[in-house]
């Protein structure tokens, strides 16, 4: 199972992968931390992409995902971590770690990263 970044749910929602994610997602099925739900709804309230998050397309999309929850053992897992970020990214990339989902990225950052594992 693949867990997906913010950005990458939404290029996928918006057909905008690259070849290579497209492979991934094809491959594996897709999981998301409950971080991804609240950026996106946050990201749509900040006006910077248009989703209607109220949609029954949204709420098929997410019941047809893994969605790990926010709890101790993805906290406890920051303090593993080899980069510093916003609180958002290190819970994606903890989620990641706490259920052994390589993270499907295109953050940087993270991408840097020896402990989290990559898809």
């Amino acid at each position: 199972m693949l867990n997906l970044d913010t950005h990458i749910l939404i290029h996928a929602l918006n057909g905008k992968l690259t070849a290579r994610e497209k492979r991934l997602l094809s491959e594996s099925p897709w999981g998301i931390s409950t971080m991804v739900v609240w950026e996106i709804t946050k990201l749509v309230q900040l006006g910077r992409i248009e989703l209607d998050v109220h949609s029954t397309y949204f709420r098929r999309v997410l019941s047809q995902l893994q969605v790990w929850p926010l709890d101790l053992g993805v906290c406890q897992r920051t303090t593993e971590l080899d980069f510093s970020s916003d609180p958002a990214d290190e819970i994606i990339a903890t989620t990641s770690l706490a259920h052994q989902a390589p993270l499907l990225t295109r953050n940087r950052r993270i991408l840097k990263s020896k402990v989290v594992p990559l898809a």
